[in-house]
């Protein structure tokens, strides 16, 4: 070894010694043990902390880093079982855990535990949970009572008045798949036979707390790494409800023995993969799984928790602490926020866009190119009503606009913007059997007519060329990028009392180029 090595061997050296006298150079060792006998990789960690060791074939560990005489809770868990915890204090010997393995059969005849708080049952969520209202505010939690889905759903307005075209007007005397994702409380028992006007209190919760955290495991096909075709929500999930007279909730921590089970799943995209990857009648609806699998997020360990379930990093507990919360790091508690399609910051953030304007021969030149910086799917995704609408104008120092001379326009469904100068970003759906566009009853058959979305970290750029103001006169060019969450038609129809969103604005000032006389040649 040089010197400089040596020196550096040195350092590292001391730096070590200097972070475990820091943290302290006591010990704790013991022993993990199940039914069987000894565990072998049992995480076995100082409570709400990082520091963690894995037990060894024959169940030992050491943990050390702890401080001499200070009491610390120490926890242990291993993927099947109940994590267990014990107060020790350092240095201690001959600790043991004996952990129980928590039920691998699914108990069909469990009753589900409100979110809301209710007096009756003291394990209803809102009673010790800090991310309750997030949830409450979530789509998620009204997705068995939201107005426009049930609108579309029956076949109504907004103010319940029957309009025809809705699902149970194409398919009378049928439930169909719906409530699969939107009241799966319900839907598990009956996955192609659940009424919305049937459902009790707690399935009116929608995705209710209790459901996903009884999820131990999703169904994936191996050779597509897709959910199975045709088994949209409750199919695609495997349960693990515990038998009468007992609890257990599936989370994110490995150091809560309080009736939980770490399981990462929950913080991985195939988690929300059945809900938000499905086909009807062999057409492919909602996509944004997919669209994920496809892009380069997952090589980057980019989840859709990631930006959905972004921490918040604000509370520093998740379990309120009068309720036996500990306190720990606030990055590592998601958030239940979930932020979607009616998120103003969240769309704001996802496409960039850049404008370049020129005057160039009698006419306003104007390219603009869009950026998905933000989505780790197509913008916009899932329900194909959705769309974004690029909007360009230009006008001069009068107000008076400039006629469109070379460049697209926004297509005969846009609503107010129809004939403008744009584009649109949608997936079109047509009816089979009347040959409608863009439809949004994807429960009958339909196909896909044509798709401009804008797909994960894709560039699009369009140029537009307006008129030029007379000679001398500056204009200003406009440009404008809409999210709107369903066709104008509907809206309309429907009495959908939704905005559209500017995800993204510019103005552009554009003024004539200066002339510059050549000098006289005497």
């Amino acid at each position: 070894m040089n010197h400089r090595g040596f020196r550096f061997a040195v350092l590292c050296s001391l730096l070590a010694t200097g972070l475990n006298l820091a943290q302290g150079a006591a010990s704790v060792q013991g022993t993990v043990r199940g039914p069987a006998g000894p565990l072998a990789g049992a995480i076995v960690r100082q409570q709400t902390t990082a520091n963690f060791v894995l037990s060894d074939d024959a169940g030992n560990f050491v943990l050390s880093g702890l401080t001499e005489g200070k009491e610390v809770v120490v926890t242990a868990w291993k993927e099947g079982f109940h994590p267990a915890g014990l107060t020790v204090t350092p240095p201690q010997t001959g600790v043991s855990f004996n952990l129980t393995p928590h039920p691998d059969q699914d108990n069909p005849d469990y009753k589900w535990l409100p979110s809301y708080a209710d007096g009756k049952e003291p394990l209803a969520c809102e009673h010790c949970m800090v991310e309750f209202p997030q949830w409450r505010e979530d789509a998620h939690s009204q997705s068995a009572v939201n107005r426009r889905f049930l609108s579309l759903y029956n076949g109504t307005n907004l103010t319940g008045s029957p309009l025809g075209g809705g699902f149970v007007d194409d398919f009378p005397g049928t439930s169909g798949s719906c409530a699969n994702c939107h009241a799966p409380g319900a839907a598990v028992h009956q996955p192609f036979a659940t009424y919305f006007d049937q459902l009790s209190v707690i399935e009116r919760e929608g995705v209710l707390c209790d459901y996903c955290h009884k999820i131990a495991d999703v169904y994936i096909e191996r050779g597509t790494g897709l959910p199975y075709p045709n088994m949209p929500g409750i199919q695609s999930f495997r349960l693990n409800r515990p038998p009468e007279g007992t609890h257990m909730f599936y989370g994110t921590f490995d150091d809560v023995p309080r009736r939980v089970a770490r399981l990462d799943l929950e913080k991985k995209s195939q988690f929300c993969a059945p809900c938000h990857q499905f086909s009807f009648w062999g057409t492919p609806i909602y996509e944004s799984f997919r669209e994920w699998l496809e892009s380069s997020y997952p090589k980057r360990g980019i989840e859709c928790q990631g930006c959905h379930m972004v921490p918040p990093g604000v509370t520093p507990y998740f379990v309120f602490l009068d309720q036996g919360g500990k306190v720990r790091d606030p990055k590592l508690i998601s958030s239940h926020l979930m932020p979607g399609a009616v998120d103003i910051p969240l769309l704001k953030n996802t496409v960039d866009m850049q404008v370049q304007t020129e005057w160039r021969r009698g006419e306003i030149a104007v390219s603009v190119t869009l950026a998905n910086i933000g989505a780790g799917h197509h913008v916009p995704t899932d329900f194909p009503g959705r769309q974004m609408l690029l909007v360009v104008s230009a006008e001069d120092a009068a107000h008076n606009p400039l006629p469109l001379r070379v460049g697209s326009t926004i297509p005969a469904w846009g609503g107010a913007q129809t004939g403008q100068a744009g584009k649109v970003f949608a997936k079109i759906l047509k009816d089979v059997q009347t040959g409608e566009k863009p439809v949004v009853t994807y429960w009958k058959q339909t196909l896909i007519d044509s798709d401009t979305r804008l797909a994960a970290e894709a560039i699009d750029r369009s140029e537009y060329r307006f008129a030029a103001p007379i000679a001398g006169h500056s204009a200003q060019v406009t440009i404008q990028l809409l999210y709107r969450r369903v066709f104008d038609n509907v809206r309309a129809e429907r009495k959908w009392d939704i905005a559209d969103i500017v995800m993204e604005e510019s103005r552009e000032p554009v003024s004539p180029p200066s002339r510059t006389r050549r000098p006289r040649v005497p």
